[in-house]
């Protein structure tokens, strides 16, 4: 699988280029060019993915390389619907290099050899996963467009039309399509919580158990409801929302990175560069009484 993501980490790169091309010359069939090959990065992707996938029996998120791939897929799968939906050309100078850094990581990280276990064969975790995954997919294109809907709104105050005054769109359609991204990730995020508890409950016992990375996680929901709370009750539009968009997504980021390599937990075990039977093992006996009598 590896020649899979050496072909597809070469698309997104072809494709970042495409739209870096066309940010400069504006011309439709540049734009065209980044679109499709991105697409095929995803298609590539997707088979490589699924390849992996029929090997192991389950969805590959057991180790920080995977993890990341699959990020990647997600991401690339949102931002061919969020193009789709919203017609934003200039959008793909941001989601794409974004993309293509991510599996440029993956193909550097070691991708350590792993066994397939049941506690990855289950619904709510392939649910749990896709879903918090696309809503973190979700708030990265709030923040990309955020920092836009700034550059743009700087130029009008200004009155100083700049390289990107007459390439970005209206700073209302800025405003509108980052409001309905964090109105997916959030509605998604909150998908993924409810089934990572419904799962933890069926491993653990516990439907919450104060793992570092289910208290971030509530952090970071409890930061995005405030934020369309306030957009709905108080007016929060334009500005002040870009700003709280990018400050959600610094929550987001430490989440992800941040918890796994600071913080000791169940998620962390996963993300850890290390075969995945060994951190498996260590969760399932990490408080079983009856291993303890056994030593």
């Amino acid at each position: 699988m590896e020649i899979l993501i050496i072909i597809t980490i070469l698309l997104y790169m072809l494709s970042a280029a495409g739209y870096f091309t066309y940010l400069f010359f504006q011309k439709e069939f540049l734009h065209k060019i980044g679109l499709y090959l991105v697409l095929a990065g995803f298609m590539c992707h997707t088979v490589s993915i699924a390849g992996v996938c029929i090997t192991l029996g389950q969805i590959p998120v057991h180790n920080l390389h995977q993890n990341l791939s699959i990020a990647g897929w997600v991401l690339a799968c949102v931002f061919l619907i969020f193009n789709y939906i919203f017609r934003l050309k200039i959008f793909g100078i941001y989601a794409v290099p974004l993309i293509s850094v991510i599996m440029v990581a993956v193909s550097r990280i070691p991708n350590e050899p792993v066994q397939a276990k049941s506690i990855f064969k289950s619904f709510w975790v392939l649910s749990h996963v896709i879903a918090v995954l696309a809503g973190d997919a979700a708030f990265a294109f709030a923040f990309g467009l955020g920092i836009l809907y700034l550059i743009q709104e700087n130029a009008i105050k200004t009155k100083k039309p700049g390289f990107f005054f007459k390439r970005l769109p209206s700073l209302e359609m800025l405003d509108n399509a980052g409001y309905v991204c964090i109105v997916a990730g959030f509605s998604l995020l909150t998908f993924g919580l409810i089934t990572g508890f419904v799962y933890a409950k069926a491993i653990w016992g516990k439907f919450w158990v104060w793992d570092p990375k289910e208290v971030w996680s509530g952090i970071t929901w409890l930061f995005y409801a405030a934020l369309l709370h306030e957009r709905l009750a108080a007016g929060w539009r334009g500005r002040r929302a870009a700003i709280m968009a990018i400050i959600g997504f610094a929550f987001m980021l430490f989440t992800y990175f941040g918890v796994n390599f600071l913080f000791k937990g169940h998620h962390s075990e996963f993300t850890r560069l290390q075969p995945a039977e060994t951190t498996i093992n260590t969760i399932l006996n990490k408080d079983d009484p009856t291993e303890k009598a056994s030593d």
